[in-house]
């Protein structure tokens, strides 16, 4: 069963990944914000990261950037999550090299359809 850690400082929006993921058979795992991400990866081993951009003590940039620089979790698919669409942001992403960036309020299909894609590899 594939395993996806979902960062979200948000309550519901943290609920709403997860139970989706939940549904589709992903085995779900969440932390609060970024730090938090960190300190929980190593034990998760996840398989995709759903990673939220703003939220308090580290954000979803630093977070993302950390993972890429550590050997052990740098080749674990990123989907960042962001209320901000605009192009430096995405650009921004693509340079940390996240695997994907979907704008809030973003369709739970797509989504799916993303960590699924990310999960089996592709």
């Amino acid at each position: 069963m594939p395993r996806v850690l979902v960062v979200d400082d948000d309550d519901v929006i943290r609920q709403l990944i997860s139970v989706n993921l939940e549904l589709e058979g992903f085995e779900v795992f969440t932390a609060i914000d970024g730090q938090d991400a960190l300190d929980k990866v190593k034990d998760i081993s996840p398989d995709v990261i759903t990673l939220d951009v703003m939220m308090p003590r580290l954000d979803g940039w630093g977070a993302a950037e950390k993972l890429r620089e550590d050997p052990d979790t740098r080749d674990i698919p990123v989907v960042l999550l962001s209320a901000r669409a605009q192009e430096a942001d995405v650009k921004r992403g693509e340079r940390i090299g996240v695997n994907a960036y979907l704008t809030k309020p973003f369709d739970p299909d797509e989504l799916i359809e993303i960590v699924q894609r990310l999960a089996a590899g592709g």
